[in-house]
């Protein structure tokens, strides 16, 4: 519908009216709503699990598309085919087989008069249909008038060929014996999928002049059904759908079930194996000929007789052979197969594939990425490690139950979505956990020790979603450097050197800092606070004190490093100077301040004062070139390791409470 500029002009301004008749308050929500929602997403994780489910589904409908993966699918249906019960032997069939030891008595290609016999013994036993897989458009002398003799029997089947040789042979088809009439030939060709296995079979064939061609197991089962008045019919919903006794012959598509593009020229079912070893009584043409026969192994029986020597090639692989294995079925087992499962679905007794429609196909795809990706976003690996196993065979378990039931549903496509998208989303939390590390790293700058900085990572639970630790009272000591009369020397350097050197010393005392694990919270010109017992919450007493003489070893470190410094700079025409250090330990509270732009880890608290002005509380005492000043609730967790003197109560600037102060002069021997 196309809208003149005055009718949109109306829309527009009734849209504006009703957004102006809303409260004040709505409209003053708005942003705030579309902030909470938008955290909601980051907090949740739908973002990336939508954008990986999507995606991943993609692609596997792209790879199916193209058949990259109609491969693992037909190994699952093979797996699935050798794990299910097997029907057992037909008992309504009976095979009649041309042997290697038949071939060596009779010759080949078998004479005329050895299949008129063997068509005969059949017939004199009252098989009820006979289906003659072997190619007679040629006479084979002896015999040929006695042969056709017997194929003036109506219940006699014989075959022809239309596409060639399914082993890929220049063959391009036999014909059928001459004078057979068209209801009582089949063709034999057997659709072969690209691995060379038979999972299909011909109804029938319809060529380009409208011709049908029906197959020999539906020739031979349309016999067979016959005598019981069950004829096959075309469905009156639906003409490409043929009813036949219970049974609703669907024909397969390029897409069903694991297929994907494969070749359904004809009128193709899914071949319903129901055995992968013996379909059928046997024996030989010899045994039939010249051995003692039962009757009841031929009367009203389908006979079918066809090769089973390996010299004529007429075998194929089939679903039970493993990877491993090379045996295959003689053609003759397979059209009995075909055979046997036509007449069972026609009766009711065993029901035929069906498969889902694409898109449901599709949804069952997507269900398992999306159920990959959830699972992938479980915080605990351990539980995500045990029900990814689980899951699959959840997944395999369904898929086989739709199987029992005639139901072929892709199985290897969401099994891959599922592995592909969770170790997606593996990938994503490890990107994400890269990221949260830079936020930690930004918050403690270059300045913390390896040590601090992987307990920190090991913590990162605690870091929220848009990238702020949380503020946390722990017990810490805090230490405030100072150089004496800085400002003083700093107005004589030039620039450039001044900052050569503050380099050079801010350098020096961030290693040894960090060489006693402690924090450098931040730089003050030449001035350092750092932390002894952060960002990691202590948790005994112990720790608390190893952190206390941590820092007070540090503060003596930063001397005798001091002495090193001054002699190198006395050379070379920079400042010698002196130090004053102030340490305390106590309670602060500890976490980032500031926004995602500008983080800073920060240090609040009375602690934190108190270290500052002990640095600072009377400059003029400055005995030797590092003093180090401690106070009373230092001292208790280090005097049993360092030698101290006791400089009495002080009253600290801003402080109401008098300080007992400590000046640490070494350790204890």
């Amino acid at each position: 519908m196309k809208y003149s500029i005055k009718n949109l002009t109306t829309k527009l301004s009734h849209s504006y009216s009703w957004f102006s008749r809303q409260p004040k308050s709505f409209v003053l929500a708005m942003p705030k709503i579309q902030k909470l929602w938008q955290e909601t997403l980051e907090k949740t994780g739908i973002v990336p699990v939508a954008i990986v489910s999507i995606s991943v589904s993609c692609l596997l409908i792209g790879a199916r598309h193209f058949t990259l993966l109609q491969p693992l699918e037909l190994m699952a249906y093979d797996q699935m085919v050798r794990l299910r019960p097997e029907a057992g032997v037909d008992p309504r069939l009976l095979i009649v087989t041309l042997t290697e030891e038949d071939i060596q008595k009779y010759n080949w290609p078998i004479k005329d008069e050895i299949l008129a016999k063997v068509l005969a013994k059949i017939s004199q036993y009252k098989a009820k249909v006979i289906g003659l897989d072997i190619y007679r458009d040629l006479p084979v002398k002896p015999g040929y008038e006695q042969l056709q003799e017997q194929f003036q029997n109506p219940n006699v089947i014989v075959i022809e060929n239309l596409l060639g040789s399914s082993q890929g042979s220049s063959n391009k088809g036999v014909n059928p014996p001459p004078g057979i009439p068209p209801g009582r030939i089949g063709i034999n060709d057997i659709p072969v999928d690209f691995d060379g296995t038979v999972r299909r079979q011909f109804m029938m064939i319809i060529n380009s002049q409208k011709k049908i061609y029906y197959s020999l197991s539906m020739q031979v089962a349309m016999k067979y059904l016959a005598y019981d008045g069950i004829e096959p019919d075309n469905s009156e919903e639906d003409d490409t759908i043929i009813s036949w006794g219970k049974a609703r012959f669907i024909p397969l598509k390029p897409n069903s079930g694991g297929y994907e593009k494969v070749d359904t020229g004809g009128y193709q079912i899914l071949l319903n194996y129901r055995s992968g070893e013996k379909i059928a009584p046997t024996m030989s043409i010899q045994e039939l000929l010249e051995g003692d026969i039962d009757p009841n192994l031929i009367k009203d029986k389908i006979v079918l007789i066809g090769a089973n020597a390996a010299s004529l090639r007429d075998i194929f692989l089939t679903p039970y052979r493993s990877m491993l294995e090379t045996e295959k079925m003689p053609g003759v087992f397979i059209h009995a197969q075909m055979v046997s499962q036509l007449i069972d679905a026609a009766l009711g007794k065993r029901p035929l594939f069906s498969y889902w429609p694409e898109w449901v196909e599709i949804i069952w795809i997507g269900s398992w990425v999306l159920i990959g990706t959830a699972l992938a976003r479980y915080r605990q690996p351990l539980f995500s490690a045990l029900a990814s196993p689980v899951l699959l065979c959840v997944l395999g378990g369904l898929s086989f139950a739709l199987f029992l039931n005639a139901k072929w549903v892709p199985v290897a496509t969401p099994a891959i979505g599922f592995l592909f998208s969770s170790a997606s989303i593996v990938a994503y939390r490890a990107h994400q956990s890269q990221e949260k590390e830079k936020i930690v790293m930004r918050l403690l700058g270059q300045n913390t020790s390896p040590e601090i900085a992987n307990a920190l990572w090991k913590g990162r639970d605690r870091l929220l979603a848009d990238g702020r630790l949380p503020g946390e009272k722990v017990m810490a000591t805090v230490m405030f450097t100072d150089v004496k009369n800085f400002s003083t020397f700093s107005e004589e350097m030039p620039p450039e050197r001044l900052m050569e050197w503050l380099n050079e010393y801010l350098s020096a005392m961030t290693e040894i800092i960090q060489e006693y694990h402690g924090i450098i919270n931040k730089f003050m010109g030449d001035g350092i606070m750092a932390a002894f017992g952060v960002p990691v919450a202590r948790q005994t007493e112990a720790e608390i004190a190893n952190d206390a003489k941590a820092a007070v070893g540090c503060a003596l470190a930063i001397g005798e490093r001091l002495k090193i410094l001054n002699a190198d700079w006395k050379v070379r025409d920079f400042p010698v100077i002196s130090m004053r250090i102030g340490i305390f330990t106590g309670p602060l509270v500890a976490g980032s301040l500031g926004g995602k732009e500008r983080l800073e880890y920060g240090l609040l608290g009375d602690t934190v004062n108190t270290a500052s002005r002990l640095e600072s509380c009377e400059k003029i005492r400055q005995p030797g070139i590092c003093r180090i000043l401690i106070a009373y609730q230092t001292l208790i967790y280090i005097e049993d390791e360092f030698v101290v003197e006791p400089w009495g109560p002080i009253p600290l600037k801003g402080k109401q409470q008098i300080v007992y102060v400590y000046r640490v002069i070494s350790r204890k021997n």
